[in-house]
């Protein structure tokens, strides 16, 4: 058909550069023409679309590139490593800029931290604490840890973590003391000013709200923060995300008991196999009951798990379906263990299940324990040696954490605390293998395991976990959490062959021009909500 025939005139699609009589209607429109090709050479001058794209794809034909996206992923042959984690490792050292705390200011008061929840929710507070402190140049009293959660576990910083180490790694970046010295209470006026930062509150909220407490010297001079979970900006400046890593990856260290625990069933496991599989399951029943989510147990599991809902006042009532086809339910043990087959692990290799006390208890585990018979749990190794950890909840998990930080494998079941913060972890270690199950997807798959056979189904598998296997490429700036995507700690070794330096550099410098665009919009947001939200309370978090 012809164009004419469509209804086209193109006559009219003409127009526009038609020379008319006058001159001057002309004019403005080559004019407007130039000033629209000299922006969009311009533009080309940061993109470097002009140059370097058509050389780019050609080399993407050939090796892959550290920083991919889209369907074209694949999973990798050896599913137990991944082949380019040997090319990255972890950057978290002081920058130039960073100058050493003491150095031409001196303190501007004390700052003390009630931290909340399970233990990795508690580390994450006593990180952002140690940048909090850092923002408002203050001296941090080591934290207080959440005694009144769902866990109820009395443990004390000191019980958990080593205070000498934590203290001295620490020691250029902030200043730390135990508890605020007798001689500064005796000549505060009022006790410790108490409040509870919102949520993500940028650096700026902190200097306009909690630094003018601080500077009132003999009438307070310390502020005490509350529920300290998740208080501070996800974005923040690169020495300040570097100064994160270096409290999470080197100045967070267990006591000595813990960490002799958590070592010696390393050692068990690789006396039994030189590679192990560490799965967190997260079947407890809190975490069911959280999620609202429903796994066939009839009214005798709606009554249970909904008897521990009820502890949480304020979560809304949820459709357990449509969580689940949302993949936002944790995978059945049993899902898990089809998951790792699929992948392509043998039913002989070996797994250690972190976890509380799993929901169905033997019954539930039965499953994946007939898919992988070399299953183990802290609980199988030594009741004399866990016996003074039985007790304690938070202790119990640093053991499960030091052995899934050491596992060949780690494969989480949620995207919860101990998950984000091992996952950045072991990205910052150099890559491990860490195996995020690709829930949405794959539950659709699970209900309809029973009509195909299983090299469909193991095929389907592969192809749902594409860019939820730990490879490096599926690390980007500003992507989620900084706890588990830690991007401005982790460097790239030189490599020569991958691609050609010249369009290597002109790539990276345009992504991260990009990224560093998002960033600064991404601040700019959150400036402006952390102002809204001062003024909003500014009369309720005015001191008396």
């Amino acid at each position: 058909m012809a164009p004419a025939e469509r209804g086209w005139d193109l006559t009219v699609m003409r127009r526009p550069f038609q020379r008319k009589a006058g001159g001057s209607s002309s004019s403005h429109h080559y004019f407007s023409i130039g000033v629209m090709l000299f922006f969009l050479g311009c533009l080309s001058l940061y993109t470097g679309k002009v140059i370097t794209d058509r050389h780019w794809r050609s080399h993407r034909l050939g090796k892959r590139a550290w920083w991919r996206s889209g369907p074209s992923w694949r999973v990798p042959e050896d599913v137990w490593r991944s082949a380019s984690s040997d090319l990255y490792y972890g950057c978290s050292g002081r920058g130039s800029r960073f100058s050493p705390v003491g150095h031409g200011s001196r303190s501007n008061g004390y700052l003390l931290i009630e931290t909340s929840g399970g233990l990795n929710q508690q580390r994450t507070g006593i990180i952002d604490a140690v940048v909090v402190s850092r923002i408002l140049n203050a001296t941090l009293v080591i934290p207080e840890l959440d005694h009144h959660s769902f866990w109820k576990d009395n443990s004390d910083f000191a019980d958990i973590f080593d205070v000498k180490w934590f203290t001295s790694s620490l020691l250029r970046d902030i200043r730390i003391v135990k508890k605020i010295p007798d001689k500064v209470m005796r000549l505060m006026e009022k006790p410790p000013y108490t409040m509870r930062v919102p949520r993500k509150s940028a650096p700026e909220y902190y200097l306009d709200e909690v630094l003018p407490i601080l500077r009132r010297r003999h009438v307070r001079r310390a502020v005490q923060l509350t529920k300290f979970d998740f208080r501070l900006s996800n974005n923040l400046d690169e020495e300040l995300q570097k100064l994160r890593c270096r409290v999470n990856y080197h100045a967070l260290r267990f006591t000595k008991p813990i960490q002799e625990l958590g070592q010696k069933l390393v050692e068990k496991m690789r006396e039994m196999s030189p590679r192990f599989i560490a799965v967190h399951l997260r079947f407890e029943p809190d975490m069911l009951a959280f999620s609202g989510c429903y796994y066939g147990g009839e009214d005798k599991e709606r009554q249970e798990l909904g008897a521990i809902r009820d502890r949480w006042k304020t979560l809304p009532d949820l459709d357990a379906e449509g969580e689940r086809s949302r993949g936002r339910c944790p995978l059945t043990p049993h899902e898990v263990g089809l998951m790792l087959r699929g992948l392509g692990f043998e039913n002989d290799s070996y797994l250690y299940i972190a976890s509380g006390e799993i929901y169905g208890g033997t019954k539930t585990l039965q499953p994946l324990r007939d898919l992988f018979p070399n299953m183990y749990t802290k609980e199988m190794f030594s009741d004399i040696e866990l016996e003074p950890f039985l007790s304690y909840s938070s202790r119990l998990a640093a053991i499960d954490y030091i052995v899934c930080d050491e596992s060949d494998v780690f494969v989480t079941n949620n995207n919860g605390n101990m998950a984000r913060i091992l996952a950045g972890r072991r990205r910052y270690k150099g890559h491990k293998r860490t195996i995020r199950p690709n829930s949405k997807k794959l539950s659709s798959l699970f209900k309809a395991r029973n009509q195909m056979d299983w090299q469909t189904f193991s095929k389907k598998v592969k192809r749902y976990q594409r860019g939820f296997m730990g490879e490096p490429e599926e690390m980007r700036p500003g992507r989620g959490e900084f706890h588990e995507f830690p991007y401005n700690c982790i460097c790239r070794k030189p490599d020569n062959e991958s691609i050609d330096g010249a369009v290597w550099t002109s790539w990276v410098s345009r992504k991260s021009w990009v990224s560093d665009w998002a960033v600064r919009y991404e601040r700019l947001n959150e400036i402006r909500r952390a102002r809204s939200s001062s003024r909003n309370m500014r009369k309720r978090y005015r001191p008396s």
